[in-house]
C-alpha cells in the first residue's frame, strides 16, 4: 500500500493536466503484471465522435494539431465503433468494459462538466479481481476530481472559460515565439466588446454580465476544440488559434465578428466587438500580446466593429515596425 499512497502523493502534486495524466497512467500501470494503459482522446469533427490515443514521448504528449489531422490518423476510430465505450458516454456512465477470452478492457471516461474529453483505458489478459477494480477505481476518483480541481483554479466564474493566470501559464511554455516557414501557424487574437460600459450603466451590470456570457458563448461556437479561448477580465478575450493560416485566421474572426454583431441581446439589442490579432511567434510574449493589442486598438480608434491584423497595419505604415517594451499596454 506504501508505494500506492506515494504515487498517488506524486500525482496530486502536478500544476498541469498532461502530467497528471502521465502520472495516473504510470500509477495504474503497477497494478499487475500484465496491466496495459493508456489514454484516449475524445473529440468532435463535422458533426461524429471520434476515439485516438494518445501518444506520450519522454512523459509528454504529442498534441494532434488539429481534429482534421486525428481523424486522417490511422489510430483515430469514430466512437461508434466502440460499442460499450459509445453506450457508456451516452448514457454519461462512469465505467465501462468488455470481456473476451484472453482480453479484458475496462474504460473509465473522464468527465469535465458535461463532456467526456478523455478516457483512461485498462487492460488485461484476464479478468480483473474485485481488489484490482476497488484499486483501479479508487485511483481513477482522485484523478478525476483533482482534474476537476485543476480546472476550476484555471476557469473564470462567471463565463467559464480559461482565466488570465491560465493564458500567462500557457502561452509562457509554449514555443509560439520560435518563427515557423510553414503555411499555418499560430495566431493571437484580442477581443473587446465595443461600448460595454454603456450596455452597464443603461441596463445594469445583471444584463452586463449576460452579454459577456453569451459572448463567451458565440466564442465557442465560433472556434475549433484545439483552439485557445480566455476571458482577460471585464469585457476583454483572448483567442490562440492553433495551425491556421492567415486567412483562416482572419475568416474565423471575421465570422465571429459578424456573429455577434447578427446577434440579438435580450434587453440590449444588438452589440459589436473589435478584435485585433497578430502572428503568435516572433518575438517574446510580451511583445506578440502588444501587437496584437495594438492592432485592437488601431480598430477600436478607426471605426470599431471591425478586424485588423497587425501584420497589414505595419505594411500599411499604418502603424510602427517595433513596439518598445515600456509602451506595452496590458489588459
Amino acid at each position: 500500500m506504501k508505494p500506492l499512497l506515494q504515487n498517488l502523493a506524486e500525482m496530486t502534486a502536478h500544476r498541469d493536466h498532461l502530467m497528471l495524466e502521465v502520472s495516473v497512467l504510470s500509477t495504474l500501470v503497477q497494478q499487475g503484471r500484465d496491466v496495459r494503459v493508456r489514454a484516449l482522446e475524445i473529440f468532435a469533427h463535422r458533426g461524429r465522435t471520434w476515439v485516438r490515443p494518445r501518444s506520450w514521448t519522454e512523459g509528454c504528449a504529442r498534441v494532434v494539431s488539429s481534429p482534421l489531422e486525428a481523424c486522417e490518423d490511422p489510430s483515430a476510430v469514430l466512437l461508434t465503433s466502440m460499442p460499450e465505450l459509445h453506450q457508456c458516454i451516452g448514457q454519461e456512465g462512469k465505467s465501462t468494459e468488455r470481456s473476451a477470452p484472453g482480453a479484458h478492457i475496462l474504460w473509465l471516461p473522464v468527465w469535465l462538466g458535461e463532456r467526456a474529453h478523455a478516457c483512461l483505458e485498462i487492460s488485461q489478459p484476464r479478468r480483473f479481481s474485485r481488489h484490482q477494480r476497488d484499486v483501479i477505481t479508487g485511483v481513477f476518483l482522485v484523478y478525476q476530481n483533482y482534474q476537476s480541481l485543476l480546472d476550476y483554479s484555471e476557469r473564470d466564474a462567471l463565463t467559464g472559460l480559461l482565466n488570465r493566470k491560465t493564458f500567462d501559464e500557457q502561452f509562457a511554455r509554449q514555443s509560439f515565439k520560435r518563427a515557423t516557414t510553414e503555411a499555418a501557424s499560430n495566431w493571437l487574437a484580442v477581443i473587446d466588446i465595443d461600448h460595454f460600459k454603456r450596455v452597464n450603466d443603461r441596463f445594469g451590470h445583471l444584463y452586463g454580465d449576460e452579454v459577456l456570457i453569451l459572448v463567451a458563448n458565440q466564442l465557442r461556437s465560433q472556434f475549433r476544440t484545439q483552439d485557445r479561448i480566455f476571458r482577460f477580465g471585464g469585457e476583454e478575450f483572448v483567442v490562440l488559434l492553433r495551425s491556421a493560416t492567415l486567412e483562416q485566421a482572419r475568416s474565423a474572426l471575421e465570422r465571429l465578428r459578424q456573429g455577434i454583431a447578427a446577434h440579438p441581446f435580450p434587453q440590449i439589442g444588438h452589440i459589436t466587438v473589435s478584435i485585433g490579432f497578430a502572428a503568435a511567434h516572433g518575438g517574446a510574449p510580451v511583445e506578440i500580446l502588444g501587437r496584437a493589442d495594438q492592432a485592437l486598438y488601431y480598430a477600436k480608434e478607426n471605426g470599431r466593429d471591425r478586424v485588423c491584423f497587425h501584420g497589414d497595419l505595419v505594411d500599411s505604415g499604418a502603424l510602427g515596425r517595433k513596439i518598445e517594451h515600456d509602451e506595452v499596454e496590458l489588459f
